[in-house]
């Protein structure tokens, strides 16, 4: 595979730099305006729905952003994310597909890995996240003492932690009313002992998210928590009420102590840094809601949507 570096595009864009490093932006505000105080920033900005790219106070001009274009296009950038939706394996180094997309697919319309359509496996794993958190969230499905759930406690560790956490951080205004999210990634005790404080047993569930159900890290904390949760209730069965997991592995989940009808599927095509859109936001669902997590599934369509058909010059995720 050809280096970036080795492109003609490349070596023109270095040119380039030398013939503009000493140009101010206010001189480009000021030249590519053409007297015009908005006419640098029509030229350098795109939008989609809500979403505005002002790239406009970059040290860039026509000739700039044209060479940039050409060297997504010389790197073969449209036909990766055309590879990208078809299904192919582009994750080079495990020879898998990257199909986040997938999960987030509200057309519907049929996606194959290895010939087999991954919707029909989307959809119902959705569908069980929403049966499952419906019932949580209406008070359905409760501790072992009756107790509604006011508490998650998300056990996992890098995309099984990262994206469910920032969501539910940054969307907290929407968060259900007497419904708390916690996590805990650190294999250090600290962090998981610290979360226990604040919870009771009664009213807590907790979600060990790990598709081997193997990780280290996880499974340390996932113990811990189960431990605790015995000691203090000194009800092995209750187990079954209070844990759940998000996993590939069944049978460790089983010995564990979990049901299968609480077990939650992903795959080995959805990447950890996009897992949030998989059952790995289960989190987010029980925290906002299913109708917020499904809102987020549509937005982050639609950008998918803007990514496949834009032109690269107006084109969002290429230009950042």
């Amino acid at each position: 595979m050809k280096k970036l570096t080795e492109f003609d595009s490349w070596k023109s864009l270095q040119t380039h730099f030398e013939q503009i490093r000493d140009v101010h932006m206010r001189d480009l505000f000021d030249q590519e305006a053409g007297g015009k105080k908005d006419g640098r920033f029509k030229k350098f900005s795109s939008q989609m729905d809500d979403i505005l790219l002002d790239f406009s106070k970059n040290r860039i001009n026509d000739e700039t952003f044209k060479l940039l274009c050409d060297l997504a296009r010389e790197a073969g950038v449209e036909g990766w994310r055309d590879q990208m939706f078809a299904g192919e394996p582009i994750n080079i180094s495990e020879f898998r597909p990257v199909l986040h997309t997938a999960l987030r697919n509200r057309t519907n319309t049929p996606i194959y890995v290895d010939g087999e359509n991954v919707m029909p496996k989307v959809n119902r794993v959705l569908a069980q996240m929403r049966y499952f958190t419906e019932r949580v969230r209406g008070g359905h499905l409760r501790g072992y003492s009756g107790h509604l759930i006011t508490d998650v406690v998300n056990i996992g560790i890098g995309g099984s932690d990262l994206g469910p956490h920032v969501v539910c951080d940054s969307m907290k205004p929407y968060a259900q009313r007497g419904m708390n999210a916690h996590f805990v990634s650190n294999i250090d005790p600290t962090h998981l002992t610290e979360i226990l404080k604040f919870v009771k047993p009664e009213s807590t569930l907790f979600i060990v998210s790990s598709k081997t159900f193997t990780t280290q890290e996880t499974m340390l904390n996932a113990q811990a928590a189960r431990d605790w949760f015995v000691d203090l209730t000194a009800n092995d069965k209750a187990v079954a009420r209070h844990f759940v997991a998000v996993t590939t592995n069944k049978q460790a989940a089983l010995e564990f102590g979990i049901l299968e009808e609480n077990m939650f599927e992903f795959w080995d095509w959805v990447g950890g840094r996009y897992s949030l859109w998989s059952a790995i936001g289960l989190p987010i669902a029980l925290y906002l809601g299913m109708d917020r997590f499904e809102e987020m599934l549509d937005g982050a369509h639609a950008m998918d949507m803007h990514f496949k058909e834009t032109p690269i010059e107006k084109n969002i995720p290429i230009i950042l």
